[in-house]
């Protein structure tokens, strides 16, 4: 399951985990103009942990998601 909220900066993706336990936290991602953010609460150090992608990253694993393995590089665009 996932929502997506429209926030006046960013538009705001959370990926909720459904199924069989052991579940993981939801998954929340924030895209911006410039960039992406992934934050997910961590209950061992009980914080929020954030990564930031560049939209360059982002589209770079949004197009890797379906390949095989192994090396690439996406045309300049």
């Amino acid at each position: 399951m996932f929502t997506i909220e429209h926030e006046f900066d960013a538009t705001v993706v959370t990926l909720v985990d459904e199924g069989a336990a052991p579940l993981q936290e939801d998954v929340v991602v924030n895209a911006f103009a410039e960039c992406v953010t992934v934050e997910q609460y961590d209950p061992r150090t009980d914080a929020m942990v954030r990564i930031t992608l560049s939209i360059s990253q982002m589209n770079d694993l949004a197009a890797a998601i379906n390949l095989p393995e192994g090396i690439y590089a996406r045309a300049k665009e």
